[in-house]
């Protein structure tokens, strides 16, 4: 998973977070059904969105420790180096203009 990028993540929790709520919404519509079988598959099915749920709180809690673990490293860098942070901004920004400038 670190080879997507930010959108792709946020994508996939997107798509994972519809995914639950539709099979929460199809084992509410079903409710009313009976059998062993269909009790047996709900149940299932029940237990594996638990897990899920789980799974996917679990991951989102990882990635904004991460974010917010950057954030502060890149903080505490351009409060401990201010010039060459500046340099370093500048040079990107002379960098992303020449290539804007081309087209």
């Amino acid at each position: 998973m670190s080879d997507l990028s930010a959108n792709q993540k946020d994508q996939l929790m997107s798509d994972l977070k519809r995914v639950l709520a539709d099979a929460e919404a199809l084992l509410v519509a079903t409710a009313d059904d009976t059998g062993e079988e269909v009790t047996r598959l709900r149940s299932r099915v029940t237990a594996t969105l638990s897990q899920a749920k789980t799974g996917l709180i679990e991951a989102q809690a990882a990635v904004v420790d991460k974010a917010k673990v950057a954030a502060k490293a890149t903080d505490e860098y351009v409060h401990d180096n201010p010039w060459k942070s500046i340099g370093i901004a500048a040079g990107v920004g002379l960098l992303v203009g020449a290539i804007i400038g081309r087209r």
